[in-house]
């Protein structure tokens, strides 16, 4: 069984073409997205692609926020974020919003040998919930709340990661079109790179694969300045082009 996953697309359709054109090359039996599709400058052309697939899909924060605006928090960056949504969002369509309805809160995948991977967002508990390396076991085991997986898939964090929770392994692809190296304050750091990861899983074996491709992340930003979207020079400002994928 070969599993592709990606996550947190954020309305870049420049990754997302660019990571699917990859999986493309890979003999994948199945391809899952971990929600938070359209919040970006390309978010109804980057549901339409995902429609495409015919890819289950689980709901994501963002999703839902689309669904169901609510208040933003207190603090500015939550301002910002809420302001550059609302804009986005209100280039979505009926259609649009009639499938991200379908979006589903978890997933079971059979991987073979009665190994499962159980799929979501942040957690079981809830798409807002953040699993990080460092978060504690019994934390780790209250947003689980009971559901079990030999392969657990979660994304949100905008984070690559595997690690270990008891018998299973818990994987985050990280994020196609958004990947964080950091969250200060005032500006989250992003990445000029997409992310994702494929999982083989076979002879009672599972190996995940963590992967990285580039993209045009100069004509992204282009097109987002060109927008009109509230806050876009700061919204471009967090890119971070001189890194490498190396």
């Amino acid at each position: 069984m070969r599993l592709g996953v990606i996550s947190d697309i954020h309305g870049n359709l420049f990754a997302l073409d660019a990571v699917l054109a990859e999986l493309d090359g890979e003999e994948l039996d199945s391809l899952i997205c971990l929600g938070d599709i359209a919040v970006g400058p390309q978010g109804p052309e980057c549901l339409a692609r995902v429609k495409a697939l015919e890819c289950p899909v689980v709901m994501g924060n963002w999703d839902a926020w689309f669904l169901d605006p609510t208040p933003a928090a207190a603090d500015e960056v939550a301002q910002r974020l809420a302001e550059i949504g609302a804009w986005w969002s209100a280039r979505l369509t009926d259609a649009d919003r009639t499938f991200m309805r379908t979006f589903q809160a978890e997933l079971e995948v059979e991987l073979g040998s009665e190994d499962l991977a159980l799929c979501f967002h942040g957690s079981p508990r809830s798409y807002d919930d953040q699993i990080y390396a460092t978060t504690p076991d019994a934390e780790l085991a209250e947003m689980l709340q009971g559901r079990h997986g030999t392969l657990l898939v979660g994304g949100h964090t905008h984070h690559q990661l595997l690690r270990r929770y008891q018998r299973s392994l818990f994987l985050n692809p990280g994020s196609v079109g958004m990947p964080f190296t950091d969250w200060w304050t005032e500006r989250v750091r992003i990445a000029p790179w997409a992310e994702y990861a494929i999982v083989d899983a076979s002879q009672g074996r599972i190996r995940a694969d963590l992967r990285r491709t580039s993209y045009d992340v100069d004509a992204l930003l282009a097109l987002s300045l060109a927008s009109g979207m509230p806050h876009a020079r700061w919204w471009a400002d967090s890119w971070l082009p001189e890194l490498s994928l190396v």
